[in-house]
């Protein structure tokens, strides 16, 4: 009879955590880069935050050799959703 127990009480503990694991994931944001529109080249993160800059931000996607792909400059198109959020994901 213990045994069955522990079972059950596992069961619910493991229930749990991938509840609490798909709730915090609604909230997450993608990841942000400073790059050139033109070139997708990464910047410093100063470049984008003052008018005078020549960068924009970069959601989402990979960065290799220093230019990102497979992101977005629109943050919304890559917000990911999690359970009973709204966002959708993409590129």
């Amino acid at each position: 009879m213990a045994l069955r127990k522990l079972r059950s009480s596992t069961v619910v503990l493991g229930g749990m955590g991938v509840l609490a694991a798909m709730i915090t994931s609604c909230g997450s944001e993608p990841d942000k880069r400073c790059v050139d529109p033109q070139t997708r080249s990464k910047l410093p993160s100063y470049e984008c935050k003052n008018d005078s800059g020549k960068g924009a931000y970069y959601y989402g996607g990979t960065s290799k050799n220093g230019k990102v792909q497979g992101g977005s400059f629109d943050k919304s198109a890559v917000e990911r959703g999690g359970f009973g959020c709204s966002g959708s994901s993409g590129g």
